[in-house]
């Protein structure tokens, strides 16, 4: 057998394997082929086509590019190129590839919905309406058009117009993938989630098996306190995909929210095997573990914790705020405040406006003793939040330790006109109260002494939120 024919088989059983959903033993056989003969630019486009199933967009294009060079005027693969760094999220080389099969065919209306999806992912938005009207040109009852004009539109806060574009779609291609889910997406956005229950419900008889919409409507469950209905659809889509982080991750949250801390341990633990690179659920375990407080549990969390500042050091990016607001907090739970301090003087150095990191970098630096610092960094929240009642809160906690009567005071009357029922102030109100009545006395020498460590007795930790 020559090197011809055996690569002809190859191939033949690659199809085989991949009308199978064999995506590895399809890839084996074509790069196999490939292998005997690189220069077929279908076998390359086929090879794209099954890397692009398997999940492995950046790979797919590769080989679609390959395709485009053995076939420089192969249209369909520049165009499944782009959309496939799209899916990798790399959508600068989508508009590249999707510029480029335009060249080749003005008329391919499928690389305009694609332009779309890759200017919004950009955040160019007004050049996302400018394809979709180039696109319309060419055909004006696309449907992906207004699909993907959708999802612009849903990234701005536009959701009625998004609404309106969605229903066109499915109007215009009522088989379009996904489409009622999307719809049903775009209303719970705009908080009307009777009607987008109904939607998801729809998708679903339409496709009973789709675990994005599944996930997607036990997240909309969850939302509207129906906890049992949304345990059922995270719990079908684990009867589907034993191994899907998803959605044992949408588990921990609803065991944790209904107090089943145990349970939520288990479900965090699944998905941090499943997937260590998941932060945010590497963050979630933690806390639990650490509210646990068990010697076993302590120690895990620590790892974890580790694990995450390690991240941090490596790739000061690979966290956004959030995830460094959370980290912070694990870090003063589990009486690391130095770290935390570092942890929120970063955050603040990249968002100076955010009230509430310098709110918690003065918590961290008032719990390691630098209290100057803290008092700094309090009063910068609420420079920029004048209504942050802990902030006014821990500010007056510090002028009681260092017996700064007068200004304590002021702090306290600034909470309470902002929240006259806050407990930690009320309770600081009621020291002040105690100081009075000790002057009152003629007690003043002994109030000076008693009141910091009274201070100190009630007011352990300063107030932070969660």
């Amino acid at each position: 057998m020559n090197d011809w024919s055996e690569a002809e088989q190859c191939v033949e059983r690659a199809h085989e394997f991949f009308e199978l959903g064999r995506w590895d033993d399809a890839e084996s056989e074509l790069r196999a082929a490939l292998s005997l003969n690189p220069y077929q630019p279908e076998w390359h486009f086929n090879l794209g086509l099954t890397l692009d199933a398997a999940g492995r967009h950046a790979d797919a294009a590769e080989a679609f590019d390959e395709a485009s060079e053995h076939d420089p005027n192969n249209e369909q693969a520049m165009l499944m190129a782009g959309a496939a760094f799209l899916r990798a999220d790399r959508a600068e080389l989508a508009l590249d590839r999707l510029s480029r099969a335009l060249e080749l065919d003005a008329d391919l209306v499928e690389a305009w919905a694609f332009r779309i999806d890759a200017f919004a992912s950009l955040e160019r938005h007004d050049d996302a309406e400018e394809a979709f009207y180039q696109g319309q040109q060419i055909d004006p009852e696309c449907a992906d058009l207004y699909a993907s004009m959708a999802e612009s539109l849903l990234d701005q806060g536009l959701t009625d117009k998004a609404v309106w574009c969605l229903k066109e779609a499915a109007r215009l291609n009522p088989a379009l993938p996904r489409i009622e889910a999307r719809l049903a997406s775009a209303y719970v956005q705009t908080g009307r989630h009777e009607r987008a229950r109904q939607m998801f419900l729809r998708e679903l008889r339409r496709d009973p098996g789709d675990i994005d919409t599944l996930l997607d409507l036990g997240d909309l469950l969850f939302e509207m306190n129906r906890l049992a209905e949304a345990r059922e659809k995270y719990s079908r889509v684990l009867e589907l995909e034993p191994d899907n982080p998803d959605a044992h991750a949408a588990l921990g949250e609803l065991y944790a929210h209904a107090g089943a801390e145990a349970e939520a341990i288990v479900e965090f633990d699944l998905v941090v095997r499943l997937d260590p690179a998941d932060g945010v659920s590497a963050r979630r375990l933690a806390g639990l573990l650490l509210r646990d407080g068990s010697d076993e549990h302590l120690a895990r969390a620590r790892r974890l914790i580790e694990g995450q500042l390690r991240t941090l050091r490596v790739d000061p990016d690979a966290m956004d705020a959030d995830a460094m607001h959370d980290l912070g907090c694990l870090l003063l739970d589990a009486s690391r405040p130095r770290d935390a301090v570092r942890v929120f003087e970063a955050l603040t150095c990249d968002k100076p406006d955010d009230a509430l990191a310098w709110h918690r970098l003065a918590v961290a630096q008032f719990e390691t003793g630098m209290v100057e610092e803290g008092l700094a960094s309090a009063r910068r929240s609420i420079r920029l939040n004048p209504r942050s009642v802990p902030a006014m809160h821990n500010l007056a906690v510090a002028h009681i330790r260092s017996g700064q009567i007068a200004r304590a005071r002021y702090w306290i009357r600034q909470a309470l006109a902002l929240d006259p029922d806050d407990p930690p102030v009320r309770r600081l109100r009621g020291v002040l109260i105690t100081h009075a009545i000790r002057r009152g006395f003629g007690r003043v020498g002994g109030l000076i002494a008693g009141t910091p460590r009274l201070a100190v007795g009630l007011f352990r930790r300063p107030v932070r939120y969660r």
